[in-house]
C-alpha cells in the first residue's frame, strides 16, 4: 500500500533579499561619521569598546556586546565616545518582510550563540568580497578574485538567522535554560577557556594551567578547541592580544616597546612579527592608516 506524506509548505518569516555592505571597523576614540540615511536596513553590533549612536536626533550608547537595528530612511550618526576606541561590525541590506519590523528602534545584546553569527558573516564576507581596504563611506563591495563558491547565499542565511533569532528573543519565545546539551557542551567548554584566555590577556598562560582550570586533559581540550574556533588555543591566544594591540594603538599614545610589555611578548621584534603575521600590518603601518581616516 502506498503511504501518502504530508509536505509542510516552509512559510518564512523574513527573507534578505540583498546584502549591500559587510564591515568590521576599528574606529580611535575621536571618530564620528558625518551621518546618513538609505532606503535599506542596516545593523550595528559593538564588538569592542563603546559607539554613540544618534537616531533621529536622539542619542544612545552601545556598549561592548550591543547592536541596534536602523530601519531604511532613518537618519543616524555613529561615533566613538571620546575614551574608548570602538570595534564595529555593520551590515546593510534589503528585507521587506513585515517581520523585521519588530527590530526597529531596538537596541538589544547579542548572547554569545548570536554574536557567533556576526563573525561567521565577517569571516565568509572576507572570503567573498574584496574587503581589506574599504573605508566608512564605502558604497560598493567588490568581489574577491576567487570568491567562495555560495558566499552570497552563506551571508544571506546566516544574517536570517541573526534576524529571526533577534526576533525571538524580543518576543520572549526563547526560555534560558541551566542544561547543557550534549552536541553544546563543546561549545560551552570552548567558552570556558576564551574567558580564561581574555582574563589573562596581559599575561602570559600555558596549556598546563588551562587544562588544570578546565580539568581536562590536553588532547580532549585541543580537540574541542579547534572544532569551535577552527585554531589551536595559542594560536586563538595571540589573535585576542593583536586585537587588544590594535586598540592600544588606536586609543593610545604607547610606543610599540610599550605595548609589548603590556602584552607580555617577549620581545618588540616578535610582537611586530606576530602582528604583521596575523593583521598584515606591522604596528606602526596599522596605526598610520587607522589614523588617517
Amino acid at each position: 500500500m502506498k503511504q501518502r506524506y504530508y509536505k509542510h509548505k516552509i512559510e518564512n518569516l523574513l527573507h534578505v533579499t540583498r546584502i549591500i555592505t559587510v564591515h568590521y571597523f576599528e574606529f580611535d576614540e575621536g571618530y564620528r561619521s558625518p551621518g546618513e540615511s538609505h532606503d535599506f536596513w542596516e545593523m550595528v553590533y559593538a564588538d569592542r569598546g563603546r559607539l554613540v549612536c544618534t537616531v533621529e536626533g536622539e542619542e544612545l550608547v552601545l556598549d561592548e556586546g550591543e547592536a541596534i537595528f536602523h530601519k531604511p530612511n532613518e537618519f543616524h550618526i555613529h561615533a566613538a565616545d571620546g575614551e574608548s576606541a570602538p570595534s564595529v561590525f555593520i551590515i546593510s541590506f534589503e528585507c521587506k518582510s513585515e517581520a523585521i519590523h519588530v527590530l526597529e528602534y531596538k537596541r538589544m545584546r547579542l548572547e554569545r550563540e548570536l554574536s557567533a553569527y556576526v563573525y561567521m558573516i565577517l569571516e565568509e564576507a572576507r572570503r567573498t568580497f574584496e574587503l581589506e581596504d574599504a573605508g566608512p563611506d564605502v558604497k560598493r563591495m567588490p568581489l574577491a578574485k576567487s570568491p567562495a563558491l555560495g558566499g552570497m547565499q552563506y551571508i544571506k542565511n546566516l544574517l536570517e538567522l541573526l534576524l529571526i533569532g533577534a526576533i525571538r528573543r524580543i518576543d520572549g519565545e526563547e526560555e534560558a535554560t541551566s542544561f547543557i546539551h550534549r552536541e553544546n557542551f563543546g561549545e560551552y567548554l570552548v567558552e570556558g577557556v576564551i574567558d580564561y584566555l581574555t582574563e589573562n590577556i596581559s599575561g602570559r598562560v600555558s596549556i598546563d594551567e588551562i587544562c588544570h582550570r578546565m580539568n581536562y586533559t590536553r588532547s580532549y581540550l585541543f580537540r574541542q578547541f579547534k572544532a569551535v574556533t577552527g585554531q589551536s588555543i595559542m594560536a586563538y591566544f595571540a589573535s585576542l592580544k593583536v586585537k587588544e594591540a590594535k586598540r592600544l594603538l588606536r586609543q593610545t599614545d604607547m610606543s610599540v616597546t610599550e605595548i609589548a610589555e603590556a602584552l607580555s611578548f617577549d620581545t618588540p621584534n616578535y610582537f611586530s612579527k606576530t602582528f604583521k603575521r596575523i593583521s598584515g600590518y606591522t604596528p606602526l603601518e596599522y596605526r598610520r592608516r587607522r589614523r588617517g581616516w
